[in-house]
């Protein structure tokens, strides 16, 4: 047995080495418990901030948190590796404010003697106490839909009337963990009247915020009078007014819905007046408020979503009068300024960040790919989902950027992000690590790739390896069936009965750059090796990944080229 493990290659020795912590790890179906909480992302094109360039690095965390970003960095023995070969990573987005994984709370029973002019607070739609937490599930498919999209962090805001409850910041990860970053992180806050009762409409929703805002302040003077004067009748104070005192006192900002220019108007004007610390989020239409956003210094979150242009594309050439071609050109001028709405906020100077609310996770990114073909830059886009609303909602020390220290929340695409086609394959959530599936390219885009590369593959290529087991080598042989890229590997036996072939899966020719898979079988398991490389006429260098143990350099010639070439 032991000169059979002298015979074995490298692939046998790397394979026989970890058959205990594989088996371990086997061992649990359901996936949930982890070999080891110490990750590495090698060799990828690691983007720590907005405007920072992309430099090739490895990423090691450990139980959540980063512990290091760079080259050359020692991994730890106990780091499971993740090949990052070819893949970009970014930091984990930050949703500034969503309803993700919010359920609505159960609607109190009316009471017969109800007098709409002046109902109960809860009926009014005043239940500042209530809390986002425990209308919060992180099951179901509508937070793991926005994880998918790279989103690793969420405020969420209860759902409710004017004044539906108190938000939370969450982190989008393992369903056995609390997941909670901070509890009461902001005053919800909108213009939603009351169904038959007051307040109904947008005039009495403000009636009626500084009502409650007010009495909250005599409330808390009342409080503090008695506490320090003797003779002071007790004060009586409410549910309400208890709940509303941390934003009273601007220990947390109210966090108000206004998606109109009408809105954010007033919800400006409530705050000069009474004095709280203000984020404008859902903005929809904005254009015209920009110069007083600005004046007021108000953080402020945008929808993630642009119009739809129905209105636009409907739109008939012929048989119309010039009245109805001058409201056509009118419409499209509204669609084109709607689009630029975002890149007038960075022209401004703006710092904003974006709300999930009312969006749809598969055309979040077509929104922000439209937002840049209409003038905001990368630069911006991207703060928007990390650095922004970090500092907006005050975690800027755990979260926004690729760090030492900070939380372990990344995002590894298979291409710049903003990409159209990028995909994202692994998003780590507080060192959780949730893999995606990857689709492939078409058939024809791979070949024009392929073909304006000048870049041939097929045929048979000799390989070599060196690791610390020593060099190895065999035949990789490549070709296209119905236009997709296929072919074998031959390795050295890990049982040392000489060589064995396995068929190449997921193979991909990325301009120069060729990828593909392939198992390894030994003890009765299978283990997925990564091969990627760079294509230089009849060369290739690369690396070739074995989950757990690193990444070694490989060599290839093109032996043999296919007549087909």
């Amino acid at each position: 047995m032991k000169k059979l493990f002298l015979k074995a290659s490298m692939l046998g020795c790397l394979v026989m080495g970890i058959l205990s912590q594989t088996v371990w790890g086997q061992s649990d179906p359901t996936g949930k418990r982890r070999v080891t909480s110490t990750y590495a992302i090698t060799n990828a094109t690691v983007i720590s901030a907005p405007g920072q360039a992309g430099t090739k690095a490895t990423v090691i965390f450990k139980d959540g948190v980063i512990l290091g970003v760079g080259s050359g960095l020692q991994i730890p023995k106990e780091a499971k590796i993740i090949s990052g070969d070819s893949l970009f990573v970014y930091p984990g987005f930050i949703d500034g404010a969503g309803s993700m994984g919010i359920t609505r709370p159960k609607e109190a029973e009316r009471p017969k003697d109800l007098v709409s002019s002046n109902p109960p607070d809860e009926f009014a739609g005043i239940t500042p106490w209530r809390s986002a937490v425990d209308q919060f599930a992180i099951s179901g498919n509508q937070v793991d839909d926005w994880r998918k999209t790279g989103f690793t962090i969420s405020q969420i805001l209860p759902d409710g009337g004017m004044l539906p409850g108190k938000a939370a910041i969450m982190v989008l990860g393992d369903g056995n963990a609390t997941n909670l970053i901070q509890v009461n992180s902001s005053l919800a806050a909108n213009f939603r009247g009351s169904r038959n009762m007051y307040p109904a409409t947008l005039a009495g929703v403000m009636a009626k915020f500084r009502d409650v805002y007010q009495n909250t302040t005599l409330a808390l003077e009342h409080e503090k009078m008695y506490a320090s004067t003797a003779g002071v009748k007790r004060p009586q104070t409410t549910p309400t007014q208890a709940a509303m005192a941390a934003a009273v006192q601007k220990q947390i900002p109210v966090l108000f819905t206004a998606s109109s220019d009408l809105e954010i108007r007033r919800a400006l004007a409530l705050q000069k007046e009474l004095g709280f610390k203000l984020v404008l989020t859902g903005l929809e239409n904005y254009e015209t408020v920009i110069d007083q956003i600005k004046a007021s210094g108000t953080p402020v979150l945008i929808k993630l979503q642009v119009p739809d242009d129905k209105a636009v594309k409907s739109q008939k050439t012929e048989g119309v009068t010039d009245a109805t071609k001058a409201q056509y050109q009118r419409v499209k001028e509204s669609y084109e300024k709607a689009l630029k709405q975002a890149s007038m906020l960075e022209k401004a100077g703006i710092p904003f960040a974006f709300s999930t609310a009312d969006a749809k996770p598969g055309d979040a990114m077509k929104a922000i790919q439209t937002m840049i073909k209409n003038g905001l830059s990368e630069k911006a886009a991207f703060a928007a989902l990390t650095t922004n609303p970090a500092s907006i909602l005050g975690i800027s020390r755990v979260a926004g950027s690729i760090e030492k220290g900070k939380m372990a929340n990344l995002i590894v695409s298979t291409d710049a992000v903003f990409h159209e086609d990028a995909q994202i394959k692994h998003v780590v959530v507080d060192g959780n690590i949730f893999t995606y599936e990857v689709k492939k390219k078409a058939a024809k885009e791979e070949q024009k790739s392929t073909g304006a590369a000048g870049t041939s593959v097929e045929g048979v290529w000799e390989y070599t390896s060196e690791t610390p087991a020593g060099s190895s080598g065999g035949e990789i042989v490549l070709k296209r069936e119905n236009g997709v890229l296929g072919g074998t590997i031959s390795y050295d036996d890990p049982a040392g009965s000489g060589k064995v072939t396995s068929p190449i899966k997921n193979a991909t020719l990325n301009g120069k750059t060729l990828s593909f898979d392939f198992a390894v079988s030994a003890g009765g398991m299978s283990l997925n090796v990564t091969v990627t490389g760079e294509i230089n006429g009849n060369t290739m260098e690369g690396s070739l990944s074995v989950p757990q143990m690193g990444s070694f350099p490989v060599k290839a010639t093109l032996s043999s080229p296919s007549l087909s070439n």
